[in-house]
């Protein structure tokens, strides 16, 4: 089969690599009908995760099952299926406790590459959702929208405690950013302040239900939020960046007694425990447990109830995944759909 892998910084190459195969009898192969690029995936093309051989990139992925190991009980050949960013066998105390992306047994998707025409699933019963039939072409982009970028926008929403009645902001305007924007309306938020210099993607979260939009960064992007929330800050913030700068604006952002939740792959955080003892701020997130949300939110799709594949704004074949990689990173695409 033909996926993505990467050889050194910007260079995303579209290669033959050895066909997926049962390897557990918990594993399902599936030949992928879309998968994406993430924005976690240019931290490794900008070069800010280390490289050290060829590596398989993608995590995000729908697919058809074709093939299933001898323990697998709930899924079947042919089913149309979802699954989450990281592989969680879904019986270990942690995956019962609500929290399958960090299961005793977890397996990160992005090791096995889903930028790819077929995939190996790890622990297919507690990775993988199937749809209840055949969806039309129409829904895939938002099922895709499902397998990462909508489940950690919702897990953000959920960790910043939005409620109905509360101000949002959202710091981060790229898919997940977008999507908590989304995942906040769904919830209730009164208001939902949409932190963006991008006139596209302001439209776009003016779309999924921002009411407000704030330009600016740092000082006088906090400034922006004090002014529009009576010198308070915000009930809940949402972080879906990952750097000093967007976790720092978050917590500043938010009143006392507020939530953060942060989803932002961190990269270079370092958190002043003055500024956090004398906010007082709630702070909580990590890495989305997906796979918990996924049948709600296959649901809430497959009744067209939110469209979150409208961050979707190219779509290319695998074959052209490089130049997915390109648009993302020169800011010319919010997010990229590839189809095998």
């Amino acid at each position: 089969m033909y996926g993505a892998v990467i050889h050194a910084p910007g260079d995303v190459r579209y290669e033959e690599r050895p066909d997926p195969t049962i390897e557990q009898p918990t594993d399902a192969v599936i030949r992928m009908v879309a998968t994406c690029v993430c924005g976690s995936d240019l931290w490794t093309y900008r070069g800010l995760n280390p490289i050290k051989r060829p590596l398989h990139m993608g995590h995000e992925y729908v697919g058809i099952v074709e093939e299933i190991g001898a323990d697998v009980q709930t899924l079947a050949p042919g089913d149309f299926v979802i699954g989450s960013f990281m592989a969680s066998d879904g019986t270990c105390e942690i995956c019962r406790a609500g929290y399958p992306s960090r299961c005793v047994n977890v397996v990160p998707m992005g090791m096995l590459g889903a930028q790819a025409e077929r995939l190996r699933v790890p622990w297919a019963d507690g990775t993988l959702v199937a749809t209840p039939g055949e969806p039309d072409a129409e829904l895939i982009p938002s099922l895709l929208a499902a397998s990462d970028v909508l489940g950690t926008g919702w897990f953000a929403a959920e960790a910043a405690a939005v409620e109905p009645g509360k101000t949002v902001v959202v710091v981060g305007d790229g898919a997940v950013g977008l999507l908590g924007v989304l995942a906040a309306k769904a919830r209730g938020a009164e208001r939902i302040v949409a932190m963006s210099r991008h006139a596209d993607r302001q439209q776009l979260a003016q779309r999924f239900g921002a009411t407000d939009i704030v330009t600016e960064r740092g000082d006088e992007g906090v400034a922006r939020i004090k002014d529009l929330t009576n010198g308070l800050g915000a009930h809940s913030v949402i972080e879906a960046v990952g750097t000093q700068e967007s976790m720092l604006q978050a917590i500043r952002s938010t009143r006392p007694g507020g939530h953060v939740g942060f989803v932002g792959v961190s990269h270079g955080v370092s958190l002043p425990g003055d500024l956090l003892f004398s906010s007082e701020v709630h702070l909580f997130g990590g890495p989305a447990p997906v796979r918990r949300d996924l049948p709600d939110l296959i649901d809430r799709i497959w009744h067209r109830e939110i469209d979150p594949g409208l961050v979707f704004d190219l779509t290319l074949p695998l074959s052209e995944v490089a130049e997915g990689y390109r648009a993302m990173d020169e800011r010319r695409a919010i997010k990229t759909l590839l189809m095998p």
